[in-house]
Protein backbone atom coordinates (compact mmCIF):
# COMPACT_ATOMS: atom_id res chain seq x y z
CA UNK A 1 0.00 0.00 0.00
CA UNK A 2 1.63 3.91 -1.12
CA UNK A 3 -0.26 6.92 0.88
CA UNK A 4 0.59 10.04 -1.38
CA UNK A 5 1.04 12.84 1.59
CA UNK A 6 4.01 14.62 2.48
CA UNK A 7 4.74 14.33 6.31
CA UNK A 8 6.80 17.56 5.93
CA UNK A 9 3.72 19.61 5.05
CA UNK A 10 3.48 22.83 7.81
CA UNK A 11 0.15 23.43 9.45
CA UNK A 12 -0.66 26.62 11.12
CA UNK A 13 -3.22 26.12 13.34
CA UNK A 14 -4.76 28.20 16.29
CA UNK A 15 -4.29 25.61 18.45
CA UNK A 16 -2.06 26.96 21.96
CA UNK A 17 -2.18 24.09 24.13
CA UNK A 18 0.17 21.97 26.31
CA UNK A 19 0.85 19.25 28.93
CA UNK A 20 3.49 17.86 30.58
CA UNK A 21 4.47 14.30 31.52
CA UNK A 22 6.10 11.63 33.60
CA UNK A 23 9.11 9.04 32.75
CA UNK A 24 10.31 6.28 33.96
CA UNK A 25 14.15 5.04 33.86
CA UNK A 26 13.85 2.45 36.62
CA UNK A 27 16.54 4.82 38.35
CA UNK A 28 15.60 6.55 41.66
CA UNK A 29 15.40 10.00 41.51
CA UNK A 30 17.70 12.04 43.49
CA UNK A 31 16.66 14.72 45.79
CA UNK A 32 19.28 17.11 43.71
CA UNK A 33 17.69 15.77 40.54
CA UNK A 34 14.39 16.42 41.47
CA UNK A 35 14.46 19.82 40.53
CA UNK A 36 15.30 20.55 36.98
CA UNK A 37 15.53 16.98 35.95
CA UNK A 38 14.02 15.57 32.51
CA UNK A 39 14.59 12.40 33.20
CA UNK A 40 11.93 9.97 31.78
CA UNK A 41 9.26 9.00 34.43
CA UNK A 42 8.25 5.79 32.39
CA UNK A 43 10.21 5.17 29.88
CA UNK A 44 13.48 2.88 30.02
CA UNK A 45 16.89 5.62 29.95
CA UNK A 46 20.47 5.16 30.69
CA UNK A 47 21.90 5.28 34.29
CA UNK A 48 24.41 7.55 31.88
CA UNK A 49 26.18 8.11 28.62
CA UNK A 50 24.47 7.34 25.40
CA UNK A 51 21.41 4.45 24.95
CA UNK A 52 21.13 3.59 21.04
CA UNK A 53 19.40 0.60 19.56
CA UNK A 54 17.36 -2.20 22.12
CA UNK A 55 17.82 -5.41 21.01
CA UNK A 56 15.29 -8.01 21.49
CA UNK A 57 14.78 -9.17 24.93
CA UNK A 58 14.51 -12.84 25.61
CA UNK A 59 12.11 -14.30 28.46
CA UNK A 60 14.28 -16.20 30.94
CA UNK A 61 13.91 -17.01 34.81
CA UNK A 62 10.81 -14.67 35.11
CA UNK A 63 11.86 -11.72 33.78
CA UNK A 64 12.49 -10.12 30.12
CA UNK A 65 16.28 -9.53 29.73
CA UNK A 66 16.67 -6.16 27.48
CA UNK A 67 20.12 -5.10 25.77
CA UNK A 68 20.51 -1.79 24.04
CA UNK A 69 23.70 -0.61 22.94
CA UNK A 70 25.31 2.20 24.89
CA UNK A 71 28.53 4.16 24.87
CA UNK A 72 29.78 6.86 27.07
CA UNK A 73 30.00 9.32 24.76
CA UNK A 74 26.80 10.11 22.35
CA UNK A 75 27.05 8.42 18.99
CA UNK A 76 30.74 6.65 20.34
CA UNK A 77 31.65 3.36 20.33
CA UNK A 78 30.33 0.37 22.86
CA UNK A 79 28.73 -2.64 23.54
CA UNK A 80 25.27 -4.21 24.85
CA UNK A 81 24.16 -2.82 28.19
CA UNK A 82 21.59 -5.10 30.25
CA UNK A 83 18.46 -4.00 31.90
CA UNK A 84 15.53 -6.85 32.87
CA UNK A 85 11.58 -6.01 33.74
CA UNK A 86 8.70 -7.97 34.79
CA UNK A 87 5.78 -6.00 32.76
CA UNK A 88 7.52 -3.49 30.60
CA UNK A 89 7.23 -0.85 32.60
CA UNK A 90 9.97 -0.84 35.36
CA UNK A 91 13.66 -2.16 34.39
CA UNK A 92 16.59 -2.75 36.92
CA UNK A 93 20.08 -2.18 35.39
CA UNK A 94 22.64 -5.12 35.15
CA UNK A 95 25.54 -2.59 33.74
CA UNK A 96 27.78 -4.45 30.79
CA UNK A 97 26.87 -7.27 29.03
CA UNK A 98 28.88 -7.31 25.86
CA UNK A 99 31.77 -5.40 26.29
CA UNK A 100 33.97 -2.79 23.91
CA UNK A 101 36.91 -4.57 23.39
CA UNK A 102 39.50 -2.01 22.11
CA UNK A 103 38.63 -0.59 19.06
CA UNK A 104 36.22 -3.45 18.46
CA UNK A 105 32.63 -2.12 19.57
CA UNK A 106 29.80 -4.57 19.50
CA UNK A 107 27.02 -3.51 16.86
CA UNK A 108 23.29 -4.59 17.15
CA UNK A 109 21.70 -8.54 16.99
CA UNK A 110 19.75 -10.45 18.63
CA UNK A 111 19.56 -13.56 21.50
CA UNK A 112 17.51 -16.56 21.80
CA UNK A 113 16.65 -18.90 24.50
CA UNK A 114 18.29 -22.30 22.70
CA UNK A 115 15.83 -24.71 24.71
CA UNK A 116 16.63 -27.70 22.72
CA UNK A 117 20.84 -27.42 23.15
CA UNK A 118 20.80 -27.05 19.33
CA UNK A 119 24.08 -25.23 19.30
CA UNK A 120 25.83 -27.57 22.36
CA UNK A 121 25.88 -24.68 24.76
CA UNK A 122 23.47 -26.68 27.14
CA UNK A 123 19.68 -26.86 27.26
CA UNK A 124 18.34 -23.00 28.26
CA UNK A 125 21.50 -21.09 27.22
CA UNK A 126 21.55 -17.94 25.89
CA UNK A 127 23.18 -17.36 22.51
CA UNK A 128 23.67 -14.03 20.92
CA UNK A 129 24.36 -12.82 17.26
CA UNK A 130 25.79 -9.50 16.92
CA UNK A 131 27.69 -7.21 14.36
CA UNK A 132 31.14 -6.26 14.50
CA UNK A 133 33.79 -5.24 12.28
CA UNK A 134 35.98 -7.74 11.97
CA UNK A 135 39.93 -6.58 11.78
CA UNK A 136 38.66 -3.62 12.59
CA UNK A 137 38.00 -2.83 9.00
CA UNK A 138 34.44 -1.10 8.77
CA UNK A 139 34.13 -3.58 5.07
CA UNK A 140 34.25 -6.44 7.27
CA UNK A 141 31.05 -6.15 8.89
CA UNK A 142 30.07 -9.59 10.37
CA UNK A 143 27.97 -11.70 13.14
CA UNK A 144 29.77 -12.67 16.13
CA UNK A 145 28.23 -15.49 18.56
CA UNK A 146 27.98 -14.58 21.91
CA UNK A 147 27.17 -17.47 24.45
CA UNK A 148 24.91 -16.97 28.43
CA UNK A 149 24.97 -20.08 30.69
CA UNK A 150 24.04 -17.73 33.93
CA UNK A 151 20.85 -16.73 32.55
CA UNK A 152 22.29 -13.62 30.31
CA UNK A 153 24.24 -11.73 32.66
CA UNK A 154 27.84 -12.62 31.27
CA UNK A 155 28.50 -13.82 27.94
CA UNK A 156 31.44 -15.86 26.66
CA UNK A 157 32.63 -14.89 22.73
CA UNK A 158 33.47 -17.59 20.35
CA UNK A 159 36.71 -15.94 18.21
CA UNK A 160 35.63 -16.45 14.67
CA UNK A 161 32.10 -14.67 13.18
CA UNK A 162 30.15 -17.55 12.32
CA UNK A 163 28.43 -15.66 9.38
CA UNK A 164 31.08 -13.87 7.39
CA UNK A 165 30.48 -11.33 4.90
CA UNK A 166 31.74 -12.85 1.28
CA UNK A 167 31.12 -9.42 -0.20
CA UNK A 168 33.29 -7.35 2.38
CA UNK A 169 36.28 -9.47 2.38
CA UNK A 170 37.01 -9.73 -1.86
CA UNK A 171 36.00 -5.80 -2.11
CA UNK A 172 38.80 -3.94 -3.31
CA UNK A 173 37.54 -0.62 -4.89
CA UNK A 174 35.66 2.24 -2.95
CA UNK A 175 32.05 1.14 -5.08
CA UNK A 176 32.57 -2.36 -3.75
CA UNK A 177 33.30 -1.80 -0.15
CA UNK A 178 30.88 0.94 -0.23
CA UNK A 179 27.89 -1.56 -1.44
CA UNK A 180 29.59 -4.70 0.83
CA UNK A 181 29.88 -2.79 4.35
CA UNK A 182 26.32 -2.85 4.99
CA UNK A 183 26.14 -6.34 6.46
CA UNK A 184 24.63 -6.35 9.89
CA UNK A 185 22.00 -6.26 12.72
CA UNK A 186 20.73 -10.01 12.57
CA UNK A 187 17.93 -10.99 13.68
CA UNK A 188 16.95 -15.24 14.53
CA UNK A 189 13.66 -16.75 14.84
CA UNK A 190 13.28 -20.61 14.92
CA UNK A 191 11.41 -22.34 12.58
CA UNK A 192 9.55 -24.80 14.35
CA UNK A 193 7.99 -26.61 10.44
CA UNK A 194 11.68 -26.92 9.30
CA UNK A 195 13.40 -27.63 12.97
CA UNK A 196 16.02 -24.94 12.07
CA UNK A 197 17.09 -21.56 13.03
CA UNK A 198 16.22 -18.30 10.35
CA UNK A 199 18.57 -15.76 10.43
CA UNK A 200 17.30 -12.16 8.30
CA UNK A 201 20.10 -9.71 7.68
CA UNK A 202 20.19 -6.06 6.60
CA UNK A 203 21.84 -5.19 3.27
CA UNK A 204 22.01 -1.75 1.41
CA UNK A 205 19.39 -2.71 -0.65
CA UNK A 206 17.99 -5.91 0.36
CA UNK A 207 17.86 -8.41 3.27
CA UNK A 208 19.83 -11.75 3.38
CA UNK A 209 18.51 -14.63 4.79
CA UNK A 210 20.30 -17.43 6.48
CA UNK A 211 19.19 -20.89 7.94
CA UNK A 212 21.54 -23.08 10.66
CA UNK A 213 20.32 -26.48 12.65
CA UNK A 214 22.95 -24.98 15.65
CA UNK A 215 23.48 -21.62 15.57
CA UNK A 216 26.97 -21.83 14.44
CA UNK A 217 26.60 -23.06 11.08
CA UNK A 218 24.62 -21.05 8.47
CA UNK A 219 23.97 -21.25 4.44
CA UNK A 220 22.85 -18.23 2.66
CA UNK A 221 19.12 -18.23 1.15
CA UNK A 222 17.46 -16.27 -1.12
CA UNK A 223 17.24 -12.92 -0.43
CA UNK A 224 14.26 -10.49 -0.22
CA UNK A 225 14.29 -7.35 -2.24
CA UNK A 226 11.75 -4.95 -2.43
CA UNK A 227 12.04 -2.64 -5.87
CA UNK A 228 11.61 1.01 -4.12
CA UNK A 229 15.30 1.97 -3.26
CA UNK A 230 14.08 5.01 -1.92
CA UNK A 231 12.81 3.80 0.89
CA UNK A 232 16.70 3.39 2.11
CA UNK A 233 18.59 0.10 3.21
CA UNK A 234 17.66 -1.94 5.78
CA UNK A 235 18.73 -1.95 9.53
CA UNK A 236 17.91 -3.97 12.53
CA UNK A 237 15.39 -6.47 10.89
CA UNK A 238 12.96 -8.41 12.62
CA UNK A 239 11.49 -11.46 11.12
CA UNK A 240 8.59 -13.55 13.42
CA UNK A 241 5.13 -15.53 13.20
CA UNK A 242 2.21 -14.48 14.10
CA UNK A 243 -1.53 -15.87 14.39
CA UNK A 244 -3.92 -13.07 13.36
CA UNK A 245 -7.38 -12.54 14.81
CA UNK A 246 -8.90 -14.65 12.10
CA UNK A 247 -7.08 -17.86 13.02
CA UNK A 248 -4.73 -17.50 9.94
CA UNK A 249 -1.18 -18.22 10.39
CA UNK A 250 1.50 -15.17 9.11
CA UNK A 251 5.37 -14.68 8.74
CA UNK A 252 6.46 -10.66 9.25
CA UNK A 253 9.57 -9.53 8.15
CA UNK A 254 9.98 -5.79 9.17
CA UNK A 255 12.78 -3.28 9.27
CA UNK A 256 13.91 0.14 10.29
CA UNK A 257 14.18 2.48 7.17
CA UNK A 258 14.64 5.76 5.68
CA UNK A 259 11.79 6.89 3.31
CA UNK A 260 12.33 10.40 4.18
CA UNK A 261 12.74 11.25 0.43
CA UNK A 262 9.29 10.12 -1.14
CA UNK A 263 7.61 11.58 2.66
CA UNK A 264 7.20 8.52 4.62
CA UNK A 265 8.01 7.56 7.52
CA UNK A 266 11.95 6.72 8.88
CA UNK A 267 10.57 4.31 11.40
CA UNK A 268 9.42 0.12 10.97
CA UNK A 269 8.37 -0.85 7.97
CA UNK A 270 7.07 -4.40 7.90
CA UNK A 271 5.62 -6.91 5.08
CA UNK A 272 3.27 -9.71 6.04
CA UNK A 273 4.09 -13.05 4.18
CA UNK A 274 5.28 -16.80 3.59
CA UNK A 275 8.76 -18.49 4.47
CA UNK A 276 9.29 -21.43 2.93
CA UNK A 277 12.59 -22.46 4.30
CA UNK A 278 14.48 -20.40 1.17
CA UNK A 279 12.70 -17.20 0.67
CA UNK A 280 10.63 -14.80 2.05
CA UNK A 281 7.20 -13.99 0.03
CA UNK A 282 4.75 -10.93 0.09
CA UNK A 283 1.55 -10.05 -2.13
CA UNK A 284 2.44 -6.81 -1.63
CA UNK A 285 6.25 -5.34 -2.10
CA UNK A 286 4.76 -1.72 -0.66
CA UNK A 287 5.62 -1.73 3.11
CA UNK A 288 3.29 -0.91 5.70
CA UNK A 289 4.77 1.11 8.66
CA UNK A 290 4.23 0.52 12.36
CA UNK A 291 5.08 4.32 13.34
CA UNK A 292 4.73 7.57 11.70
CA UNK A 293 6.76 9.74 13.75
CA UNK A 294 10.18 10.94 13.91
CA UNK A 295 11.41 8.55 16.52
CA UNK A 296 10.61 4.93 16.94
CA UNK A 297 13.89 3.73 15.20
CA UNK A 298 15.70 0.45 15.78
CA UNK A 299 12.57 -1.55 16.95
CA UNK A 300 12.11 -4.88 18.20
CA UNK A 301 9.79 -7.51 18.86
CA UNK A 302 9.50 -10.58 21.12
CA UNK A 303 6.43 -12.83 22.23
CA UNK A 304 4.53 -12.47 25.02
CA UNK A 305 4.70 -15.05 27.17
CA UNK A 306 0.97 -15.63 28.30
CA UNK A 307 0.08 -15.73 24.04
CA UNK A 308 3.77 -16.27 22.36
CA UNK A 309 1.74 -16.71 19.10
CA UNK A 310 -1.02 -14.06 18.84
CA UNK A 311 0.29 -11.13 20.88
CA UNK A 312 4.02 -9.92 21.14
CA UNK A 313 5.61 -6.37 22.21
CA UNK A 314 7.82 -4.34 20.65
CA UNK A 315 10.19 -0.97 21.88
CA UNK A 316 11.89 1.26 19.37
CA UNK A 317 14.72 3.92 20.32
CA UNK A 318 13.40 7.14 20.19
CA UNK A 319 16.07 8.94 18.11
CA UNK A 320 16.46 9.63 14.14
CA UNK A 321 19.90 9.63 12.28
CA UNK A 322 18.69 12.75 10.93
CA UNK A 323 19.62 14.29 14.13
CA UNK A 324 20.83 11.83 16.60
CA UNK A 325 24.42 12.50 16.97
CA UNK A 326 23.49 15.86 18.61
CA UNK A 327 23.50 16.93 22.49
CA UNK A 328 20.22 16.93 23.85
CA UNK A 329 18.69 18.73 27.06
CA UNK A 330 19.19 15.42 28.89
CA UNK A 331 23.19 15.43 28.57
CA UNK A 332 23.05 18.32 30.55
CA UNK A 333 20.58 18.08 32.79
CA UNK A 334 20.79 14.33 33.70
CA UNK A 335 24.22 12.71 31.83
CA UNK A 336 22.39 11.40 29.39
CA UNK A 337 21.20 10.41 25.61
CA UNK A 338 18.78 8.92 24.57
CA UNK A 339 15.41 6.74 25.49
CA UNK A 340 13.58 3.90 24.32
CA UNK A 341 9.70 3.95 23.85
CA UNK A 342 6.95 2.53 25.92
CA UNK A 343 6.75 -0.90 25.13
CA UNK A 344 3.57 -1.80 23.14
CA UNK A 345 1.82 -4.86 22.66
CA UNK A 346 1.10 -5.66 18.88
CA UNK A 347 -1.91 -7.99 17.21
CA UNK A 348 -2.36 -9.10 14.20
CA UNK A 349 -5.82 -8.26 12.38
CA UNK A 350 -7.07 -8.90 8.83
CA UNK A 351 -8.19 -5.71 7.54
CA UNK A 352 -11.57 -5.66 5.59
CA UNK A 353 -9.49 -4.79 1.91
CA UNK A 354 -8.07 -8.53 2.54
CA UNK A 355 -4.74 -7.67 3.92
CA UNK A 356 -3.47 -8.03 7.42
CA UNK A 357 -1.69 -5.36 9.52
CA UNK A 358 -0.23 -4.78 12.91
CA UNK A 359 -2.24 -2.87 15.63
CA UNK A 360 -0.72 -1.34 18.89
CA UNK A 361 -1.99 -0.67 22.23
CA UNK A 362 0.72 0.69 24.67
CA UNK A 363 0.89 -2.02 27.30
CA UNK A 364 -1.59 -3.01 30.20
CA UNK A 365 1.02 -2.88 33.06
CA UNK A 366 1.27 0.88 32.19
CA UNK A 367 -1.69 1.05 34.71
CA UNK A 368 -0.63 -0.10 37.50
CA UNK A 369 1.79 2.65 38.17
CA UNK A 370 -1.31 5.46 37.13
CA UNK A 371 -1.01 7.35 41.13
CA UNK A 372 -4.17 10.11 39.91
CA UNK A 373 -6.60 9.97 37.75
CA UNK A 374 -8.90 12.73 36.78
CA UNK A 375 -11.83 12.89 34.81
CA UNK A 376 -12.99 16.34 32.60
CA UNK A 377 -16.30 17.30 32.04
CA UNK A 378 -17.54 16.80 28.10
CA UNK A 379 -16.84 20.14 26.35
CA UNK A 380 -17.57 21.70 22.68
CA UNK A 381 -14.72 23.88 22.13
CA UNK A 382 -14.98 26.41 19.03
CA UNK A 383 -11.25 28.39 18.94
CA UNK A 384 -9.22 27.11 21.95
CA UNK A 385 -9.69 26.26 25.16
CA UNK A 386 -6.92 25.42 28.59
CA UNK A 387 -7.63 22.42 30.77
CA UNK A 388 -8.02 22.99 34.10
CA UNK A 389 -4.62 20.89 35.08
CA UNK A 390 -0.83 20.54 34.58
CA UNK A 391 1.93 17.85 34.97
CA UNK A 392 4.74 16.05 32.38
CA UNK A 393 4.33 12.64 32.92
CA UNK A 394 1.09 11.00 32.51
CA UNK A 395 -2.12 10.07 29.52
CA UNK A 396 -4.59 11.84 28.15
CA UNK A 397 -7.48 9.71 26.60
CA UNK A 398 -10.27 11.30 24.67
CA UNK A 399 -12.53 11.13 22.03
CA UNK A 400 -13.16 14.13 19.35
CA UNK A 401 -16.03 14.44 17.23
CA UNK A 402 -17.23 17.52 14.83
CA UNK A 403 -19.18 18.24 11.61
CA UNK A 404 -17.40 21.30 9.72
CA UNK A 405 -14.14 22.10 11.41
CA UNK A 406 -11.58 21.87 9.83
CA UNK A 407 -8.87 21.55 12.12
CA UNK A 408 -9.28 19.63 15.08
CA UNK A 409 -6.71 18.57 18.50
CA UNK A 410 -5.05 18.88 21.62
CA UNK A 411 -2.20 20.40 22.14
CA UNK A 412 0.27 18.97 25.48
CA UNK A 413 3.26 20.73 26.66
CA UNK A 414 1.66 24.22 27.06
CA UNK A 415 4.12 27.08 28.45
CA UNK A 416 1.62 29.60 30.33
CA UNK A 417 1.88 31.87 27.89
CA UNK A 418 0.44 29.55 25.20
CA UNK A 419 3.33 30.26 23.22
CA UNK A 420 5.36 27.07 23.45
CA UNK A 421 3.06 23.68 22.61
CA UNK A 422 3.21 20.36 20.69
CA UNK A 423 0.20 20.20 18.49
CA UNK A 424 -1.93 16.41 18.13
CA UNK A 425 -4.86 16.62 15.71
CA UNK A 426 -6.69 15.82 12.35
CA UNK A 427 -6.32 18.36 9.35
CA UNK A 428 -7.91 16.52 6.34
CA UNK A 429 -6.34 13.29 5.51
CA UNK A 430 -3.88 13.15 8.08
CA UNK A 431 -3.40 13.25 11.84
CA UNK A 432 -0.57 14.88 12.90
CA UNK A 433 2.03 15.64 15.92
CA UNK A 434 3.70 18.75 15.26
CA UNK A 435 6.38 19.70 17.91
CA UNK A 436 7.73 23.15 16.13
CA UNK A 437 6.45 25.51 18.81
CA UNK A 438 8.25 23.54 21.22
CA UNK A 439 11.54 23.91 19.57
CA UNK A 440 14.87 24.76 21.87
CA UNK A 441 17.64 27.32 20.28
CA UNK A 442 21.04 24.92 20.73
CA UNK A 443 18.36 21.58 20.36
CA UNK A 444 16.39 22.40 17.20
CA UNK A 445 14.65 19.84 15.32
CA UNK A 446 14.12 22.05 12.31
CA UNK A 447 12.86 21.13 9.99
CA UNK A 448 11.85 17.55 11.38
CA UNK A 449 8.73 18.97 13.35
CA UNK A 450 5.59 17.70 12.04
CA UNK A 451 4.89 14.10 11.61
CA UNK A 452 1.92 12.96 9.69
CA UNK A 453 0.23 9.60 9.19
CA UNK A 454 -2.98 8.59 6.33
CA UNK A 455 -6.90 9.11 8.06
CA UNK A 456 -9.82 8.70 6.32
CA UNK A 457 -10.47 12.50 5.35
CA UNK A 458 -14.53 11.66 5.63
CA UNK A 459 -13.75 10.80 9.49
CA UNK A 460 -15.36 13.04 11.50
CA UNK A 461 -14.42 11.59 15.03
CA UNK A 462 -10.86 10.21 16.85
CA UNK A 463 -10.18 8.56 19.61
CA UNK A 464 -6.82 8.88 20.85
CA UNK A 465 -4.41 7.66 23.62
CA UNK A 466 -1.24 10.67 24.03
CA UNK A 467 1.69 9.78 26.60
CA UNK A 468 3.36 12.68 27.59
CA UNK A 469 7.04 12.25 29.12
CA UNK A 470 9.28 14.87 30.53
CA UNK A 471 11.08 14.59 26.76
CA UNK A 472 8.44 12.78 24.23
CA UNK A 473 5.27 12.15 23.10
CA UNK A 474 3.50 9.20 21.97
CA UNK A 475 -0.08 9.07 20.19
CA UNK A 476 -1.63 5.81 19.62
CA UNK A 477 -4.99 6.67 17.24
CA UNK A 478 -8.40 4.82 17.10
CA UNK A 479 -7.67 1.01 17.79
CA UNK A 480 -4.07 1.60 17.26
CA UNK A 481 -3.91 1.21 13.49
CA UNK A 482 -1.45 4.24 14.04
CA UNK A 483 0.60 5.44 16.22
CA UNK A 484 3.18 8.53 15.91
CA UNK A 485 6.39 8.71 18.69
CA UNK A 486 8.36 11.70 18.91
CA UNK A 487 10.92 13.18 21.27
CA UNK A 488 10.00 16.62 22.17
CA UNK A 489 12.55 18.74 24.47
CA UNK A 490 9.93 20.30 26.69
CA UNK A 491 11.10 23.44 28.84
CA UNK A 492 10.55 24.01 32.51
CA UNK A 493 7.05 25.03 32.59
CA UNK A 494 5.79 23.49 29.86
CA UNK A 495 2.91 21.66 31.92
CA UNK A 496 -0.39 22.45 30.53
CA UNK A 497 -3.17 21.11 28.05
CA UNK A 498 -5.40 23.11 25.72
CA UNK A 499 -8.08 21.78 23.22
CA UNK A 500 -8.89 23.66 19.60
CA UNK A 501 -11.20 23.50 17.07
CA UNK A 502 -10.47 25.30 13.92
CA UNK A 503 -13.55 26.97 11.76
CA UNK A 504 -16.55 25.24 13.54
CA UNK A 505 -16.73 23.64 17.01
CA UNK A 506 -15.73 20.30 17.84
CA UNK A 507 -17.05 18.23 21.28
CA UNK A 508 -14.05 16.50 23.18
CA UNK A 509 -15.34 13.97 25.54
CA UNK A 510 -13.97 11.45 27.77
CA UNK A 511 -11.73 13.59 29.21
CA UNK A 512 -9.53 11.10 30.95
CA UNK A 513 -6.12 11.99 32.73
CA UNK A 514 -3.89 9.47 34.28
CA UNK A 515 -0.62 10.74 36.26
CA UNK A 516 2.46 8.24 36.71
CA UNK A 517 4.76 9.25 39.27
Amino acid sequence: MTHDFSRRHVLQGTGAGALALFTSSGMPITAAQAQGSLRAVYHLTPPSGWLCDPQRPVYANGAHHLYYLHSGQNNGPGGWDHATTTDGVTFTHHGVALPLQPDFPVWSGSAVVDTSNTAGFGAGAIVALATQPTDNIRKYQEQYLYLSTDGGYTFTALPNPVIFNSDGRTATTPAEIENAEWFRDPKIHWDAARSEWVCVIGRARYAAFYTSPNLRDWQLKRNFDYPNHALGGIECPDIFQMTANDGTRHWVLGASMDAYSVGLPMTFAYWTGTWDGEEFITNNLDPQWLDWGWDWYAAVTWPAVDAPDERRYAVAWMNNWKYAARDVPTDASDGYNGQNSIVRELRLERQPEGWYSLLSAPVGALLNYVSSTTVLPDRTVNGSAVLPWSGSAYELELDISWDAAANVGVSVGRSANGTRHTNIGKYGDEVYVDRASSDQSGFSLVPYTRAAAPIDAAARSVHLRIFVDKQSVEVFVNAGQTVLSQQVHFADGDTGISLYADGDPATFSGITIREFS
